[in-house]
């Protein structure tokens, strides 16, 4: 297999794709001396005083700071003393050229940030005990820490702005925005989708959309990046957790969870666990003592992905190589990422054809629960409720999609995230990680490695490569461990190639084939895949995974706050050493997905039960059938 990450083949006025590195303080050239609170250090030129302070474990508080994202500098929490300068810094925007003296917590300093708390209080509406971000709000926080007892500039008592449940993903409360600005900065740089705005100017400005619409009417994409940037309560996604409860409740209802691979890995963090502890079997006793009849592993139907999309591409190049059929679009894209599928509408609508047909894994499984299982536990589908746990906020809009019914029903009725279920367990009571731990129930608790690490981005990638490779030569994927390495890691954009030889006979056109594929995460690096597939630079590539949120599920705009490069980095490495424990690690092997075909998606991947069941209704040109 072979790697390419820079991707430089066109002039470098035209290059077709660049994978941006992560600045490394080692590398940038000469030290500046630096004195901070007295003590002398040595750090990189052009480093700026907050990170000169986190270098050496100096705490400055922030506020509109985030590692994700660009500087801003605007909420003026993490001011300091600089020696000669008239006036307080912000250490976030101020890069150190030369040798400085300075001080982070004088009494000039202290009582700037405690003065900036009291004002930004002073605008904010609302009580804490009330607000879903209380205990996790990083202005409370603050507030805190400095010991903020009173509202010395007054507190609001009347709502200014009315807010927006349009979505069904994402809801948005003006009257807790502290202007930071992480919401912009993360929808226009980190995924370059442009949402939101900050409009007007001085005490006027406010968050805004295009018009000042409402979220369903604009072009969000429902990623919930936003949500998991947000240091208040102005974000947060659309909770059913009441529902659901109804739903249990109910005696007449049977009500089946299914759970990701991602939340598995974070929502440890929730009950005080640093990131990277996967509580997979915790998380089942616990839904059990919630009072879920079935608990099921979505990991199944990612397994049933493999087969379908993987199907899906030979199906394509052999159209392609031995049909000589030039409607045929290549490369095939993924269509696991519901946040990605909305964005290819949204942006890039001439390109749909280029689409998987395959639904998520989550909507798979809600149309097998309400045909399959319905008809093999003898249960009316109209008593069973389907709840999915998920990473995702954008999973609720997806299950809320019109076309997603093909099972007769709404194939998914609710979408949870991971911060929602986590409530849910303690409002049961029940403490996650000192909970017994107990297997996912038949018949779809069977489920492969493979489809464990669709949580991480490249994973889509790595499990298909497993089953595809073998079904075509016989022989497993040339990689140590069945671990595929050009598959993993943050870079913005990979792209590798593996080729075909010495193939089964029923595959000889793919013989000699150099399969190329390439893998993004988050929107900003799919717009770059999608700028070089209009330029024409792609034209060799076959398949492109692309997830909507950086660093794949493990990043997504539901999983626990905070979030970083670091914490996304500890959930995959927690789901990687899952799966390399899993006796059971590539999709085709999974003996309950061979009896699913066997028994009712008779005609096989691909086949026509399938494709009315388990894709959308999209020709391979993209056309919609009603």
């Amino acid at each position: 297999m072979s790697t390419n990450h820079s991707i430089n083949r066109a002039p470098k006025s035209q290059q077709r794709l660049v994978v941006e590195k992560a600045t490394n303080f080692d590398d940038i050239g000469s030290l500046v001396d630096v004195q901070i609170n007295g003590k002398s250090v040595k750090v990189p030129l052009g480093t700026t005083i907050l990170e000169a302070c986190q270098i050496n474990n100096i705490h400055v508080p922030t506020l509109c700071y985030h590692k994700d994202l660009c500087l801003a500098g605007v909420c003026r929490i993490c001011v300091v003393e600089v020696e000669g300068m008239r006036t307080l810094q912000a250490a976030c925007t101020y890069p150190i050229t030369n040798a400085l003296k300075i001080k982070t917590s004088s009494e000039k300093v202290r009582k700037a940030r405690r003065d900036i708390i009291d004002l930004i209080l002073s605008e904010h509406y609302g009580e804490c005990y009330s607000c879903h971000r209380n205990t996790n709000c990083e202005l409370q926080t603050l507030a805190k820490e400095f010991g903020v007892d009173s509202y010395r500039f007054g507190h609001v008592q009347e709502r200014r702005f009315v807010p927006d449940h349009s979505s069904y993903s994402v809801h948005r409360d003006m009257d807790k925005c502290i202007l930071c600005k992480r919401c912009v900065r993360t929808c226009i740089d980190l995924q370059e989708v442009g949402v939101l705005e900050a409009t007007e100017k001085g005490y006027r400005t406010t968050i805004s959309t295009f018009l000042d619409k409402p979220l369903f009417d604009v072009v969000c994409i429902n990623c919930g990046q936003c949500i998991n940037r947000c240091p208040t309560a102005a974000l947060k996604a659309n909770d059913p957790s009441d529902e659901i409860w109804n739903a249990i409740d109910d005696p007449q209802k049977h009500v089946i969870i299914q759970t990701a691979p991602s939340p598995r890995a974070a929502i440890g963090e929730s009950f005080g666990l640093p990131a990277g502890h996967s509580m997979t079997k915790e998380l089942n006793t616990a839904m059990r003592m919630i009072g879920f009849d079935k608990v099921f592993d979505t990991n199944f139907t990612a397994d049933l992905t493999i087969m379908e999309e993987g199907t899906e591409l030979l199906l394509r190049l052999k159209s392609l190589l031995v049909d000589k059929d030039t409607s045929v679009k290549l490369p095939q894209f993924t269509s696991c990422s519901p946040g990605w599928v909305k964005y290819i509408e949204h942006f890039y609508p001439e390109y749909l054809d280029h689409m998987s047909s395959c639904k998520s894994p989550q909507q798979m499984f809600g149309t097998i629960i309400k045909t399959f299982y319905a008809q093999e536990a003898n249960i009316d589908p109209a008593d069973i409720v389907t709840v999915a746990v998920m990473p995702c906020s954008a999973k609720k809009f997806e299950c809320n999609r019109p076309e997603m019914v093909d099972s007769g029903f709404k194939d998914v009725d609710y979408g949870l995230t991971t911060r929602e279920l986590a409530k849910m367990i303690k409002e049961a009571g029940l403490n996650l990680p000192t909970l017994p731990k107990s297997d996912f129930d038949d018949p779809f608790g069977e489920a492969s490695g493979a489809g464990l690490i669709f949580g991480a981005t490249g994973g889509v990638m790595e499990a298909a490569l497993r089953t595809a490779y073998e079904l075509v030569t016989g022989r497993e994927v040339p990689f140590s461990n069945l671990e595929i390495m050009p598959c993993r890691g943050f870079e913005g954009v990979k792209e590798a190639s593996v080729k075909l030889e010495n193939v089964k006979p029923e595959w000889s056109f793919l013989e000699g084939v150099d399969l190329k594929f390439m893998i993004a995460h988050g929107t900003a690096n799919a717009k770059k895949v999608m700028e070089a597939l209009k330029r024409g630079e792609l034209n060799d590539v076959h398949f492109i995974e692309v997830m909507a949120c950086p660093g794949g599920c493990i990043g997504g705009g539901g999983q626990p706050i905070p979030t970083s490069p670091e914490i996304r980095a500890k959930r995959a490495e927690a789901i990687y050493k899952e799966d390399a424990e899993l006796p059971l690690r590539k999709s085709h092997e999974n003996t309950h997905v061979q009896f699913i075909y066997e028994k009712f998606l008779t005609d096989g991947p691909c086949g026509h039960k399938s494709h009315e069941l388990l894709h959308t209704h999209y020709t391979k040109r993209g056309k919609y059938i009603a």
